[in-house]
């Protein structure tokens, strides 16, 4: 698929009434060289597929970019070193493979404005249209699940390592792109089974 038919395709995806089971999901998540949209840079991609309930690790895409910014700070945390033997694209290479297995897929990451941000600033820095796709964020989907009491103190902000704690999952490969995607998918099934204790859930209401 070129990227024009891509993203022409895209601008008329989504089918309200589409089944949460039968939707195609890519869960997503980037490790990068800081949280500075503007000067820091994607050092990886990971994601992978979510339909029918199941997560496909057999489908998925870890793509490790070239890149001449180096913290090594957050390589500490990430593990992503600069001499790391790994042939490695570059970005516009990798961008090309993470829009080709995405399609035309709903997002699902952990914080999905920071992962989807760095993507759009890679896009646009290599003079393409950031990603139209519709997408869901498992921080916000799991305060959903929470019971609404004032003996009850809520977070601002959960991480990716609260919800794996809460869900018993284990936090083996924490830190990298595709560990990450994979707890991250393990927790949207998590939640969307416990929203469904309380009501019946469709797509639709996910986005609510």
């Amino acid at each position: 698929m070129s990227l024009l038919n891509f993203w022409k395709k895209e601008e008329n995806l989504f089918d309200e009434n589409i089944s949460i089971e039968e939707t195609r999901f890519v869960v997503l998540d980037t490790e990068t060289t800081g949280f500075d949209y503007e000067n820091d840079r994607i050092l990886c991609i990971g994601a992978l597929v979510l339909q029918n309930g199941v997560i496909s690790v057999q489908n998925s895409l870890e793509v490790y970019i070239e890149q001449a910014h180096y913290d090594k700070s957050t390589a500490q945390i990430h593990g992503i070193l600069k001499a790391f033997i790994l042939k490695r694209p570059s970005e516009i290479e990798a961008l090309q493979q993470f829009l080709a297995f995405l399609g035309d897929s709903i997002i699902i990451a952990h914080h999905t404005i920071f992962d989807v941000t760095m993507i759009n600033k890679a896009l646009e820095r290599n003079g393409l249209p950031e990603l139209k796709n519709h997408r869901l964020d498992t921080a916000f989907l799991y305060k959903k699940t929470l019971i609404k009491s004032h003996l009850f103190e809520r977070k601002d902000h959960y991480t990716l390592d609260d919800l794996a704690d809460k869900f018993d999952i284990s936090k083996k490969d924490r830190h990298t792109a595709l560990g990450d995607a994979y707890i991250t998918a393990i927790a949207f099934l998590k939640i969307v089974k416990k929203l469904r204790e309380k009501k019946a859930v469709n797509l639709n209401s996910l986005f609510k």
